[in-house]
């Protein structure tokens, strides 16, 4: 089964010998479920030809926000709502779950909470999940089509299930350690307190649920039930 992942932005740079990727953490993430994956760097405005180029899609995380003004945004939202309309398995995450909120008639914006960063703690279907977080902007008005199945403390909207065949999720299980590292000395470490910085570091080597999420969105994309329970 071929998972199409849309690359929505281009994970930091760091000192690392093998540079981290959003199509690596995620093809990492589902390994062993059965899939192959093929990468699409919307981004830099490389897009399919066509909505049966994959099985099921995925939308990436990006530092950039829903609402900018960049090139690949209007045809990406287009592209989200002919995936929606095809009713090919869709999930979106971090800023996939924003930018699906917003091409399927939500709202995002930058949450007067602030940022959410490192392992948080998440209620999803009634069930507790720990897992890691790194975002400002949060969808703030949900789309008609879509119900909350999941929050935290400080992100009301942070999980959505649609009627159509998609799913969206605020956290990011795709994220190690490492990759928590990486974003934590990248670019975004200007804009985080001190206080916030510590209290990440002091979270890392925290167990987190996201070979559990893992599971779930396997079953999704595979069809075994329509929702992820």
């Amino acid at each position: 089964m071929l998972v199409g992942i849309l690359q929505c932005g281009h994970f930091p740079q760091s000192a690392n010998p093998i540079p981290k990727t959003y199509s690596g953490l995620y093809s990492q993430l589902l390994e062993g479920h059965g899939f192959t994956f093929r990468t699409w760097s919307v981004v830099d405005m490389e897009f399919p030809a066509s909505v049966r180029a994959a099985d099921c899609w995925l939308i990436s995380g990006s530092k950039h926000g829903a609402y900018e003004d960049h090139s690949f945004i209007k045809p990406l939202e287009a592209l989200i709502r002919e995936i929606y309309g095809y009713g090919s398995p869709l999930i979106g995450i971090c800023f996939g779950h924003q930018i699906m909120a917003q091409a399927l008639g939500g709202q995002v914006a930058k949450h007067s909470s602030g940022w959410n960063c490192g392992h948080t703690i998440y209620q999803v279907d009634g069930e507790q999940m720990t897992l890691p977080a790194w975002h400002q902007d949060q969808v703030v008005e949900i789309p008609p089509e879509a119900e909350v199945v999941g929050s935290s403390a400080t992100c009301k909207n942070a999980f959505m299930r649609y009627q159509g065949n998609a799913f969206s999720m605020q956290p990011h299980p795709e994220f190690d350690d490492d990759a928590l590292r990486i974003v934590m000395n990248g670019p975004s470490r200007k804009l985080l307190s001190k206080e916030m910085l510590e209290s990440v570091r002091q979270g890392l080597g925290t167990p987190s649920d996201s070979a559990e999420m893992a599971v779930k969105i396997a079953r999704f994309f595979k069809g075994v039930g329509d929702t992820v329970n």
